[in-house]
């Protein structure tokens, strides 16, 4: 897929939007997880696309422009990350929103289906958000 970055390989320059990050997330997720004849649940595969496209989203509104995607496999699920170009750490960061002024229910939405979420400086300008999004087999019916 052009513009978003494979297992892990961080892509300079603009990339593509919260559509092209969920396809590549979900076939990272279906190929990793269908392997061996068992696939993921459905439900996990939503919240995946949930956490990429807010996270993708908000780089693009918020971030300064999407600077790269990475998707990678884990044992527990997808590790995401998405790199932007504004050094601004969300405020919902350091403290658990409680109101909602017309906006800003993205962080928790993020914080409440994903787990290991990390802000990091990158040393050439810009932040990585990165979160670990869980994701389970699908039981046999």
């Amino acid at each position: 897929m052009s513009g978003v970055a494979p297992f892990g390989a961080a892509v300079p320059g603009t990339v593509g939007g919260a559509a092209q990050a969920r396809r590549y997330a979900e076939s990272v997720a279906r190929a990793q997880w269908g392997a061996a004849g068992r696939g993921v649940r459905e439900e996990d595969v939503v919240d995946l696309l949930l956490v990429v496209s807010e996270l993708v989203t908000n780089a693009i509104r918020h971030g300064g422009g999407l600077a790269g995607f990475e998707a990678r496999p884990t044992g527990e699920g997808l590790w995401i990350a998405v790199h932007d170009n504004s050094t601004v750490v969300p405020r919902a960061v350091y403290a658990f929103p409680t109101t909602h002024p017309g906006g800003g229910y993205g962080w928790p939405l993020v914080a409440r289906l994903a787990r290991d979420i990390a802000v990091d400086l990158r040393p050439g300008g810009g932040k990585t958000i990165s979160a670990l999004v869980p994701l389970r087999p699908a039981t046999a019916s």
